[in-house]
């Protein structure tokens, strides 16, 4: 069941049934220096194209730029049972995000496997000129 407030939609539920297929939700986030610098810290990824300023500046980059799987690691969380992400296909970068861009992540559920209690989803990621950054298929699975 979705519910919400009309502009904004929450699943409701307990069973892969309750997940209908053609829900989109919408996440706006504006990517910081300080986001970029704790997901490498977590993640030990410390290249240079993403921590070194005067590195990327005699680079086509131009900028540094945000890690790609930092652009699809929004994932739908909101449902009365666990979800967990069991992984991404097709995951593309097609554009570079730079500090201080602001993206829109569509997500959509595209499909329901209901003896695996599995969801497919098209995420998109869309800059604040809207072109598109980022795409992936992601797919999510009910837990116990």
């Amino acid at each position: 069941m979705v519910v919400g407030d009309g502009g904004s939609k929450k699943l409701s539920g307990k069973t892969i049934d309750d997940i209908p297929v053609g829900l989109r939700t919408q996440i706006t986030k504006t990517v910081s220096e300080s986001d970029v610098y704790l997901f490498a810290g977590i993640t030990g990824d410390l290249d240079p194209n993403h921590v070194d300023e005067e590195y990327c500046r005699k680079t086509s980059l131009g900028h540094r730029v945000a890690h790609g799987a930092l652009l699809v690691s929004r994932i739908l969380q909101d449902f009365d049972r666990p979800m967990v992400s069991v992984g991404y296909d097709r995951i593309r970068f097609l554009k570079p995000v730079y500090f201080g861009d602001t993206l829109t992540i569509d997500y959509e559920i595209t499909g329901v496997e209901r003896e695996k209690e599995r969801t497919l989803a098209k995420i998109e990621v869309r800059n604040q000129k809207d072109d598109l950054v980022a795409v992936a298929t992601h797919i999510m699975q009910l837990v116990d």
